[in-house]
């Protein structure tokens, strides 16, 4: 078991709800057209798989798409929507937990490598992915770039949302590299507000760089979004595409 917070079987039920906005055909479409790109005629692996926001969609699209997820509730939401012979899931952890076969592609999107709380882990975490790479073969990140640019002195939170039905913002612990993530969330139902905290461990682009180097790994590119728009100091995120040796 890895430092990662578990989601639990309430949350695991509302994330799909939750994520609707993003996961529209019109959000996902650069997003998937990279990663069906990037796959070319091999299968992917996605790391903390989740309720398969990602995977489905992209199975259907015919990449073959096998998946690691840490929780069991997260796991039953996806096993809803297509059964274990069309995307299998395996249960674990994804800094040790190995799957059959060779993948072209390994991803991980949406900041969920911050979930590992330790460098260490998100150092096994690339390792894991280069284990399960064949030749040529690509890993991709998405994560955020720390906002620390607009913390003025003694500040440690930055809001991200604000809106009619959620607040979110976030707060830094500088000294350990790690973040909480606050979420208030009015549920329509009664009018009330859903608190959810989560717990991130941030690392720069430069960091996730030097793990992929341990991890055998060089950058291939490095993009500021899904569709390509060049990475700047500015950037608020980042998708980092790694690739193995091809011999």
């Amino acid at each position: 078991m890895t430092s990662s917070e578990l989601w639990t079987r309430a949350m695991a039920e509302r994330y799909d709800t939750d994520e609707a906005d993003s996961s529209t055909p019109e959000a996902l479409e650069p997003l998937l057209a990279l990663l069906t790109e990037l796959a070319g005629d091999g299968p992917a692996l996605e790391f903390a798989i989740g309720t398969g926001r990602i995977g489905v969609p992209l199975r259907e699209r015919g990449v073959p798409v096998t998946g690691i997820e840490l929780s069991a509730h997260m796991a039953a939401v996806l096993r809803r929507k297509v059964d274990a012979d069309t995307l299998p899931v395996v249960l674990g952890d994804m800094a040790t937990t190995r799957v059959p076969g060779e993948f072209s592609l390994v991803y991980l999107v949406y900041n969920t490598i911050s979930n590992l709380l330790t460098q260490e882990e998100q150092v096994e975490c690339f390792r894991n992915a280069a284990r399960h790479l064949r030749p040529g073969g690509r890993f991709l990140v998405e994560l955020l770039v720390p906002p620390l640019q607009l913390l003025p002195p003694g500040q440690v939170a930055v809001p991200f949302d604000v809106s009619d039905h959620h607040l979110g913002f976030d707060t830094f612990d500088l000294a350990e590299q790690m973040l909480t993530s606050h979420h208030f969330t009015r549920d329509t139902d009664d009018g009330r507000y859903r608190r959810v905290n989560t717990r991130h461990r941030y690392a720069w682009p430069a960091e996730l760089d030097l793990m992929a180097r341990l991890a055998g790994l060089h950058l291939d590119r490095r993009t500021a979004d899904w569709t390509g728009t060049p990475f700047t100091a500015t950037s608020p995120k980042h998708i980092s595409i790694y690739r193995s040796p091809t011999t």
